[in-house]
């Protein structure tokens, strides 16, 4: 009896397992054609009012997606360009720089652009609390009904892994909830936060507890996650002077599970074959120095979402 019991066991696990099995669309197709392709893949439709959550770039130097490449995206949702201020010094840490910034790079010469911190922050509820007991959000967040989070994957110098859960979090969060993320709940001051910003784990539980507030705001499925896998350098569009990738440019992948999405660009990354003309290790290492992976893991944990995934792959149905 007990044997009996114990395979039958195994198969409900084995079940479980495929049941939480998310899908990851890909395309090698680095256009805006093959952005809206992807996007058109996934069978979605972003309705009502829709953000379109990019990084707008520290600089013209970093891998930020350009306007050109998503302006087809853009029209074909109708769609407002978001962004929040940083925590940091730089071209983008007041509302006034940042526009300037903004208009430099060539966004508003294609859509309507929105600093969502403009005009002050608020609080969305948080599913888990163990770091942060809120997301503190740009309060115009409140003016979009969908959301398209478009992040370009590459790595990070404090996260280690920079790609759609790291682009709901930080990069929801208004400037204040930046520092209130980093410093793992203890401080939402933009000039104290790195005196707590200690335990890196913590950090980057209180991430995916942010990007997991940001679905759920949204319902869940009124969200859509895209990564553009393309100069992947080991530093982050917030870096105005980040080193040259070193691996060759990828695809885009997109699903509505942004574990699993971050999960497969990782994997996508990890299984790269090094030759003459790519090298993952410093990338990789970055990741692993930082404990960047933790982020998925973690997001699992708390229900954020899959690292179980399927890859399902267009190109073939142009």
């Amino acid at each position: 009896m007990k044997k009996y019991l114990s395979i039958a066991l195994f198969v409900m696990l084995i079940s479980n397992v495929t049941m939480a099995q998310s899908t990851v669309y890909v395309t090698r197709d680095i256009s805006p054609e093959g952005l809206l392709r992807i996007y058109k893949a996934l069978g979605r439709k972003a309705e009502g009012r829709v953000a379109v959550k990019i990084s707008t770039g520290e600089s013209q130097a970093t891998g930020y997606l350009r306007p050109d490449f998503i302006k087809l995206l853009v029209d074909e949702v109708n769609g407002t360009i978001v962004e929040c201020n940083t925590a940091y010094p730089g071209k983008r840490n007041t509302t006034k720089k940042h526009w300037k910034t903004i208009q430099e790079h060539g966004f508003t010469k294609i859509a309507r652009v929105d600093i969502m911190d403009a005009e002050g922050d608020m609080k969305i509820p948080v599913s888990d609390s163990t770091h942060i007991q809120y997301d503190l959000v740009g309060n115009h967040l409140a003016n979009y009904d969908f959301m398209i989070n478009l992040a370009h994957f590459k790595g990070h110098q404090m996260g280690g892994l920079g790609g759609v859960l790291k682009n709901a979090s930080i990069g929801v969060a208004s400037s204040h909830g930046k520092a209130y993320i980093h410093s793992a709940g203890k401080t939402k001051s933009r000039l104290l936060w790195w005196a707590y910003a200690k335990n890196q784990d913590q950090f980057i539980e209180s991430m995916a507890a942010a990007a997991q507030a940001v679905h759920n705001y949204f319902g869940g499925d009124r969200i859509l996650y895209i990564s553009v896998m393309y100069r992947m350098s080991v530093d982050c569009d917030c870096n105005a002077h980040p080193k040259e990738p070193l691996i060759a440019d990828y695809g885009i992948i997109a699903g509505f599970d942004p574990v699993a999405v971050d999960q497969a660009a990782y994997d996508i990354v990890s299984q790269i074959h090094n030759d003459e003309h790519n090298n993952n290790v410093p990338l990789l290492e970055r990741i692993e120095r930082k404990h960047g992976t933790h982020i998925m893991e973690y997001g699992e944990k708390i229900g954020l979402g899959s690292r179980n995934y399927k890859l399902v792959f267009i190109d073939e149905q142009k």
